[in-house]
């Protein structure tokens, strides 16, 4: 399975040599990921499979689904030291601040055990007022993570969840074995940008991995930035993808896109859940409202970008819709709550495995008070703890649906 190769040194892999290991890069050693994708300089791990990706034009999602929110590479091995060569590419956006670098967790049987970051990679720069986006070509990097125990260990490296990243080489000074698949339950979640991980401080601690810690399960995390919009292949690749819990959080890309309308709301979210009960009809199914988000607890979208804050150093949204266009069937957080709900409801009466979370549950009025939303639209590091705590609680707690 192995063959020589020398670390890099730098940012940049160096010729082989004696005494190193590379092990090359398949499924077995990856979590998280729907498929892999060869490519020219190595594998793209992908978070919808290529029949889904085939059914959207869409860049937004496109990008979404190839940021490696919730992927991992999960091993077992004696190594002190280990290195992954990568290409990431990072989002950057005209006259915005920037962003920071993608993040690399270690674990080291289940604990935090370093953080690093990968240099150079692509850039793919943004126009917020024309939606272009300019992609600028840059080279393979190098993480590396060294001082590693020297005993048998189960290692986790967890890809950044707001970066496109390309695996090119994984390198160790000990040989590495996969771990077997089936060792923990696999809750399988959709979302929306809150979800796939938005302003989280690391990959571990978007809220869906800290709940999957505190739970003690393997995440498939379909957390989609904004792209949550009822999407049938979406339901079709959560019908195909072996999973013990399943969660889905409906809302805010839907009001936010401006996409439906209440007549269609309600219908597409039916046929959203009889494509998933296809493939898992007594699978646990939680379906999770949208937190508080005061800007559209009762006003329509589209939210769009406040450009004017850009001269402050800041980026704020703000709802473009009038409160008014309720009354034609315009969708707002608290009509679309009403209507999960009562779907819900619906549903529940012949399906006991189907369950309602109100999402302000997770984040309300007392935690808008003290950890308002950064940008008016999504969470900052500590509401992703809080989120994340709370949801491990009410799903894997006592009496929750996801109790195992």
């Amino acid at each position: 399975m192995s063959t020589p190769h020398v670390p890099a040194n730098g940012s940049s892999p160096t010729s082989p040599a004696e005494g190193w290991i590379t092990t090359p890069l398949t499924e077995e050693l990856l979590r998280g990921a729907l498929e892999l994708e060869r490519t020219a300089q190595g594998v793209q791990p992908h978070r919808l499979p290529a029949r889904a990706r085939a059914q959207a034009a869409d860049g937004q999602l496109a990008m979404a689904e190839a940021q490696t929110s919730g992927v991992r590479l999960v091993l077992r091995t004696r190594a002190t030291a280990v290195e992954l060569d990568v290409l990431r590419t990072k989002m950057a956006y005209e006259g915005a601040p920037p962003r920071p670098d993608g993040v690399y967790d270690l674990l080291i049987d289940g604990e935090p055990a370093g953080q690093t970051r990968a240099p150079d990679g692509n850039v793919m720069l943004m126009n917020m007022a024309t939606g272009s986006a300019e992609l600028q070509p840059g080279p393979v990097g190098t993480v590396r993570f060294t001082g590693l125990p020297g005993r048998d260990k189960r290692v986790e490296i967890w890809l950044p969840h707001n970066e496109m990243t390309q695996l090119v080489a994984l390198r160790t000074d000990a040989p590495v074995t996969p771990v077997a698949s089936g060792d923990r339950r696999v809750w399988l979640h959709h979302g929306s940008s809150i979800s796939h991980g938005s302003d989280a401080a690391s990959p571990t601690t978007t809220w869906p991995a800290l709940a999957a810690s505190l739970g003690g399960v393997d995440l498939v995390n379909l957390g989609l930035s904004g792209s949550a919009l009822l999407d049938p292949f979406t339901a079709r690749a959560m019908r195909d993808t072996p999973a013990d819990l399943i969660s889905v959080k409906i809302g805010i890309n839907l009001v936010n896109t401006d996409l439906l309308r209440l007549r269609a709301f309600a219908p597409a979210v039916h046929g959203f859940l009889d494509t998933i009960r296809d493939g898992h009809p007594t699978t646990p199914l939680l379906v999770v409202s949208p937190i508080l988000c005061p800007i559209h607890e009762d006003t329509p979208g589209p939210s769009l970008p406040d450009l004017s804050t850009l001269d402050e150093g800041r980026l704020r949204f703000a709802a473009m819709g009038d409160p008014e266009e309720r009354a034609t069937g315009k969708l707002t957080l608290n009509v679309v709550r009403e209507e999960l709900a009562r779907v819900v409801r619906q549903r529940a009466a012949e399906d006991p495995y189907l369950h309602y979370l109100d999402g302000r549950e997770l984040y309300g009025e007392a935690d808008h008070a003290e950890l308002p939303l950064p940008d008016a639209l999504h969470p900052d590091a500590a509401t992703h703890r809080r989120m994340g705590e709370r949801f491990a609680e009410l799903a894997f707690g006592a009496d929750g649906p996801f109790t195992g």
